[in-house]
């Protein structure tokens, strides 16, 4: 079994602040805000929430079918995809844009500041999903607004079940546009403070949500999973790690792990469990697209 992932692919610039960027912003100076941060760390990464995610399933023996969209310089990227033996037929080189660009700053406590430039990814709705013969299930991930609208119908009229995961893409959506992608979508998966997002703009409790799919998870990092399941609720432990080195990418791993665990048949509560233990490795390793597993 083969899962379609629809999301974007990007260049990383991942930085580190040694330092809290609360120390560093004036609240009553907030209406004119101007800040410079200093970060001795610089890395650069294959990213974007497609690529990670087709990363980390294929490292755990699953069959990622990345469906993205690259600029003229994403020649890189896609061999990269071909060496580690990722199937490339449904990406797609927009020649007159560049690849999308990520970049992404944490501080010590973790915290984020992120600015992203689309990119060719702006073009990722032109990408249609149809009867695959090898793909059995899908995702749908922070994208382009049009291509996570269009595709998620597709999956929907091709009759192939999806995970909708709106991540930091949910905000582009109101409340009606987000009932929808629920009633097409046969998983939901979303973190704690997007739940409170999805709650509030939909009007739908959570059990109202999980009523309506096979499975919701709400990921609440190192407190674990929270899983809507079956009628019932269960609180899935986290993996603690053995050091805390960079959440970048966290989230991507913990996907990956849930697409596998589909593509076994497994619950999404078990999914969740190999879930919380792939970020936890991700959040102690150098980084990136560099964690191993075991």
């Amino acid at each position: 079994m083969a899962s379609i992932i629809c999301g974007s692919l990007a260049f990383d610039n991942i930085m580190r602040f040694e330092g809290r960027f609360a120390d560093a912003i004036l609240p009553d100076q907030l209406h004119k805000l101007s800040v410079s941060f200093y970060v001795p760390h610089l890395k650069r990464e294959f990213g974007g929430c497609a690529g990670n995610i087709a990363y980390g399933l294929k490292l755990l023996g699953g069959v990622p079918l990345p469906m993205a969209t690259l600029g003229s310089d994403g020649a890189d990227y896609l061999q990269r995809f071909q060496t580690l033996g990722i199937d490339t037929q449904l990406i797609r080189t927009v020649p007159d844009s560049v690849t999308a660009l990520a970049m992404i700053m944490t501080d010590n406590d973790n915290n984020q500041i992120t600015a992203f430039h689309p990119g060719a990814m702006a073009e990722a709705h032109r990408s249609v999903i149809t009867a695959n013969n090898q793909a059995q299930l899908g995702i749908i991930s922070p994208d382009g607004r049009q291509a996570m609208l269009e595709h998620a119908e597709q999956f929907k009229t091709t009759g192939i079940p999806f995970v909708f995961d709106p991540g930091q893409g949910l905000p582009m959506f109101d409340g009606a546009e987000l009932k929808h992608f629920i009633d097409l979508a046969t998983w939901v998966t979303v973190n704690d403070y997007e739940a409170q997002m999805l709650t509030e703009r939909t009007g739908w409790t959570h059990a109202a949500i999980a009523s309506r799919v096979k499975g919701y998870a709400i990921t609440l990092g190192e407190k674990g999973a929270e899983i809507w399941e079956g009628g019932s609720t269960a609180l899935v432990p986290p993996v603690t790690a053995s050091r805390v080195v960079d959440p970048t990418g966290c989230g991507d791993a913990w996907r990956s792990a849930l697409l596998f665990g589909l593509e076994q048949g497994w619950s999404m509560a078990r999914c969740a469990e190999l879930g919380n233990q792939v970020a936890a490795i991700k959040i102690a390793s150098a980084g990136g697209q560099n964690y191993q597993l075991t």
